[in-house]
């Protein structure tokens, strides 16, 4: 039986805001603490797809991604959590996003949430 002690899930929520990285690094730890996210996910916000690093498939997505206007790559990191888990609380974290003053009233949401799943990467229904 394999040891299920060190894995750690990762996921990548691409998205659209129009306020500044710094504006959504103050309101993430409001938005974390209202959505229950765990302490021990890590969250790094990338600001520019021509900044998102790793594989070539993430590469490739962010470039899509780019395409279709969104400006943000927010990728978690769950010591202990699965890849899906660590979509769940990325996308609970976009959804409060969505719902806070970093968007305008009735502003269209813009983004996806994405993890590996086999070695391919799938997007969170």
């Amino acid at each position: 039986m394999a040891n299920t002690d060190n894995f750690t899930g990762k996921a990548y929520g691409f998205f659209y805001c129009g306020a500044s990285k710094q504006e959504i690094e103050a309101k993430l730890p409001a938005i974390r603490k209202l959505v229950n996210t765990p302490s021990q996910l890590e969250l790094t916000l990338i600001e520019g797809m021509d900044n998102v690093r790793g594989d070539e498939k993430l590469t490739t997505l962010a470039q899509e991604a780019k395409q279709d206007g969104i400006n943000y790559l927010l990728q978690a990191t769950y010591p202990n959590g699965t890849n899906r888990q660590a979509a769940n609380e990325v996308a609970d974290i976009l959804n409060q996003a969505y719902q806070s003053p970093l968007y305008k009233t009735n502003a269209e949401f813009c983004g996806s949430v994405v993890y590996d799943e086999k070695g391919d990467y799938v997007f969170r229904e």
